[in-house]
């Protein structure tokens, strides 16, 4: 199945400096978004402190559950609601499991003074110290680091050095431009954020080997020609394939992302975030990353002669 005709020739490498920009504006957005907001929206995860998903079978507003909270002194705790339905409430505080020793029985005491014990239920409570949400913060950016330099390692030896620069650019601008999108909405970051990340990694990473392959392939059919039209070409060979993936993974993500619950929501939405971002890196940012080098590096040589 083609969804592009063959012989199809659109001029990628043409927008090239056009898709350079609208990336450089977005990430700027990103950093500007981060820095307004003191930083990521941290979850539990990495901040630490105690999260409780409270379930009540009647109406009831953030200000009831402030109330009720008062005598356990957690009025002062973010309380948001949770999924679509309209009586589930998240409640964080940053307190540890050392402040909140029997927290669980203390908290439903606490509400039974204002709700009738049958008409809420504590569907989970979270804790996670401050030290291991540093521990854990550290190690999810090292992983996605320790991925990055893997990568540029693998792609290097497998094709040349710039193509590896071309992928890994890539990639870090799919992360970053993620983890804007993530700022930019204040959703939180968390672990499954950062597995969603590597796996946007992954999968971007993918869709560049198969365009870079094609590129090598037709620069040993045709080695006297432009680099520039042979990249242009390749792309549009791929074209069919990548949009074909990438059509029926956001089929399932999106799936997952309306029908797989609130729990998992967030996760589903940096996938699709990322997907639809590692597609256009992979077309638009790679590739003509590789160009970019190809054409710095000979001007470099003449300047020395």
């Amino acid at each position: 199945m083609e969804l592009i005709k063959p012989g199809t020739n659109i001029n990628f490498v043409g927008r090239m400096k056009m898709a350079f920009s609208l990336s450089l504006f977005v990430i700027a957005v990103s950093i500007v978004s981060i820095l307004i907001h003191g930083g990521l929206n941290m979850g539990i995860d990495f901040a630490g402190g105690t999260l409780v998903q409270l379930k009540f079978q009647k109406p009831t507003t953030v200000e009831q559950i402030r109330e009720a909270l008062k005598p356990v002194n957690l009025q002062d705790s973010v309380i948001q609601r949770f999924g679509y339905e309209e009586n589930e409430y998240l409640v964080k505080t940053p307190l540890s499991t050392s402040e909140l020793k029997g927290f669980s029985d203390t908290l439903e005491d606490a509400l039974a003074k204002t709700f009738t014990k049958g008409d809420f239920e504590v569907r989970r409570v979270e804790m996670v110290g401050p030290k291991v949400g540093k521990d854990l913060r550290e190690k999810g950016l090292l992983s996605i680091l320790y991925a990055i330099i893997g990568i540029l390692i693998y792609i290097t030896w497998r094709f040349e050095f710039r193509y590896g620069i071309g992928a890994v650019v890539a990639l870090i601008h799919d992360v970053f431009i993620t983890v804007g999108i993530f700022s930019l909405l204040n959703l939180e970051f968390t672990l499954p954020i950062v597995a969603a990340l590597l796996t946007i990694i992954g999968y971007s990473l993918n869709d560049t080997i198969v365009v870079f392959d094609r590129i090598r392939e037709n620069r040993r059919a045709n080695i006297r020609g432009e680099l520039r039209g042979i990249i242009n070409g390749s792309i549009n060979q791929t074209l069919s394939r990548t949009l074909l993936t990438a059509g029926t993974t956001l089929l399932v993500v999106l799936a997952l992302f309306f029908l797989g619950g609130a729990v998992i929501r967030d996760f589903a939405f940096a996938l699709i975030v990322g997907i639809a971002v590692g597609t256009y890196s992979s077309i638009f940012i790679a590739s003509p990353i590789v160009l970019a080098w190809e054409q710095a590096r000979p001007a470099k040589e003449k300047k020395k002669r």
